[in-house]
């Protein structure tokens, strides 16, 4: 039975985080746990998501004072405390310091790590992926904590703490991976492979202001009041998306595989949650990226057919486009699946869908949220959406 704290965190205010933070840890085992959990001065990376550049407060990345108070718990265990991540978009150092988490880090003396250096490593005992490029002080910290950002996702439905470590893949290696793994399964293989490689121990997700809508990036803000926090990362999971409103986490396609795949606890029988009830904190009228559940077919080549018929697809707001050209460059796709066209004196993007891969890089780091998730009608029908 694996153990989540759940805590109710009304605001963004670093001493109220860091008393639910040590709430949290007495709910799990106290000084204890954490010593267990963190062995005398063992060097640790703290994992927050950066997505993109973003300024300080931004629902798109880790808040600050999430990432404030956190360090203020983990001094008293370890003097040797870095962070990092690798942005979908941009670079590293910027979104740091936009971000706010920079000028946290200097002033506790934390260093900063840009993912910029890679290991190859090889994962004999995989699901999928035996052979990986992780940035380098991911792969040889002892300690990483995941400090995601709760939020809808396009291909993902939700992201939080499993696939908050696809950060560690260096820079446009991510692009690399959506080539590789066009099928939405496999890439959440890959995604449970990437956590057993990189070791991922421990997880903070801030949800007290979580993303609803055409997230990971544009998005609305939503007071959802929330801390979740645990050993294991795919419990933590569980519980956010039951909270959020996907009663059945199996809705989930990464949980579905970690379910499938054995690598951890899913199931609500199978995880105890302290503190809060998810019934308390249960989210109104939250609105999903996408629904749960999928339509399949017995036959896989009738299934595969039918997919590119009602698969969601990646559509433009014309009124918000600026043609900055960003989601061209970050197609993945080799030729790429977007080309611009001139509308009426407008640059814009049009997608060729027989090529799309449906990773959704473009809709994910568009810069002004002008991209979005639709289905035709034969996909709302067979219930790959229930909107």
């Amino acid at each position: 039975m694996e153990k989540v704290a759940l805590l109710r965190c009304d605001e963004y205010d670093v001493n109220l985080i860091e008393k639910k933070l040590r709430e949290g840890f007495e709910f799990l085992g106290g000084d204890s746990f954490l010593k267990k959990l963190i062995p005398y001065n063992s060097k640790v990376l703290l994992k927050p998501n950066m997505l993109s550049i973003e300024k300080a407060g931004s629902p798109v990345v880790t808040h600050y004072t999430v990432f404030e108070a956190v360090i203020r718990i983990l001094k008293d265990y370890s003097t040797n405390i870095s962070f990092g991540d690798s942005p979908g978009f941009g670079d590293s150092q910027r979104a740091a310091e936009r971000s706010g988490l920079l000028g946290i880090a200097e002033k506790y003396n934390i260093q900063f790590e840009d993912f910029k250096e890679s290991v190859h490593v090889k994962l004999d005992d995989s699901i999928l992926c035996k052979s990986w490029n992780v940035a380098r002080a991911a792969y040889e910290t002892d300690i990483l904590i995941t400090l995601p950002k709760l939020k809808t996702h396009a291909m993902a439905y939700y992201t939080g703490a499993i696939k908050n470590q696809f950060g560690c893949v260096p820079g446009t290696q991510k692009a690399t991976w959506h080539t590789r793994m066009p099928d939405a399964n496999n890439f959440c293989k890959m995604l449970l492979d990437l956590n057993t490689v990189v070791g991922t121990d421990f997880a903070i997700l801030d949800g007290i202001v979580a993303m609803e809508g055409n997230g990971p990036k544009s998005g609305d803000p939503y007071s959802l009041n929330t801390i979740i926090m645990g050993k294991s990362i795919t419990a933590v999971d569980s519980v956010a998306v039951r909270l959020i409103g996907y009663d059945n986490p199996l809705d989930i396609p990464v949980l579905k595989e970690v379910y499938d795949h054995k690598y951890g606890a899913v199931l609500p029988e199978n995880i105890e949650v302290i503190g809060e009830k998810i019934e308390d904190l249960k989210a109104k009228n939250f609105k999903l990226c996408r629904k749960g559940g999928n339509f399949y077919f017995i036959n896989p080549t009738v299934t595969n057919f039918l997919r590119g018929m009602i698969a969601p697809y990646p559509s433009l707001k014309k009124d918000r486009c600026i043609g900055c050209k960003r989601c061209l460059e970050v197609c993945p796709e080799n030729p790429k699946a977007i080309y611009m066209i001139n509308n009426n004196g407008q640059i814009m993007p049009d997608w060729k869908m027989d090529q799309c891969i449906r990773c959704f890089c473009c809709q994910e780091l568009c810069p002004v949220g002008a991209i979005e998730v639709k289905y035709n009608r034969l996909g709302k029908i067979l219930r790959m959406d229930r909107r």
